[in-house]
């Protein structure tokens, strides 16, 4: 009777101990992935394409679908919001400059690039390995599903984009701004000494 509580602990600690290495491992090159964001979105794209093709063929699954594309959107708001939101904050300095006067402040997002990558492609491999599993399968007439995600992405874009036209933000880093050398008037632009 002794020996049999015994035998229980160490035969979980080597499967503790693979699941702590294969954890480092993972997070290593979770890490070493993190400067290359086009070839991280080039493998989700891979991947997306591959979820695509295997609903087409198996002609099923729309609801682990439309449960996929509710949580992407739910991800890009995210993505595309500011990390204080001026709306819900009204403080006195606002995080995002109003005007041509105010003071340049980057924009922060709620939802950083890397974490907005990272979720989409673990919600995209839950997705996959959901149509493995028939009790996922649930029959739905799919046009409905697609017309309303289609009418949620529109009217959540429109509310998105009249925010950032409201508060004057641009979610995406459009580069390093090159200088072009002063503007010249209207009469000299086109003639050039040489």
């Amino acid at each position: 009777m002794e020996g049999s509580g015994g035998g229980a602990a160490p035969s979980s600690a080597p499967v503790k101990q693979y699941l702590q290495e294969f954890s480092k491992l993972f997070q290593y090159y979770l890490d070493k992935s993190t400067p290359h964001s086009a070839y991280r979105w080039i493998g989700t794209l891979v991947m997306a394409s591959i979820y695509v093709l295997r609903i087409v063929y198996v002609q099923g699954f729309y609801v682990v679908s439309y449960g996929l594309g509710i949580y992407l959107l739910n991800l890009l708001i995210g993505f595309l919001s500011p990390l204080v939101d001026p709306e819900l904050d009204p403080s006195n300095s606002p995080l995002l400059p109003t005007k041509g006067s105010d003071e340049f402040k980057p924009f922060i997002r709620r939802l950083p690039e890397f974490k907005f990558w990272y979720s989409f492609t673990k919600a995209l491999c839950i997705a996959f390995v959901m149509t493995f599993f028939s009790p996922f399968d649930v029959p739905v007439f799919w046009p409905i599903l697609l017309c309303y995600w289609f009418v949620l992405f529109v009217l959540t874009m429109r509310r998105q984009v009249a925010h950032m036209i409201k508060y004057k933000y641009i979610p995406f880093n459009l580069g390093k701004q090159k200088y072009t050398g002063k503007k010249s008037s209207a009469g000299s632009s086109g003639s050039r000494a040489d």
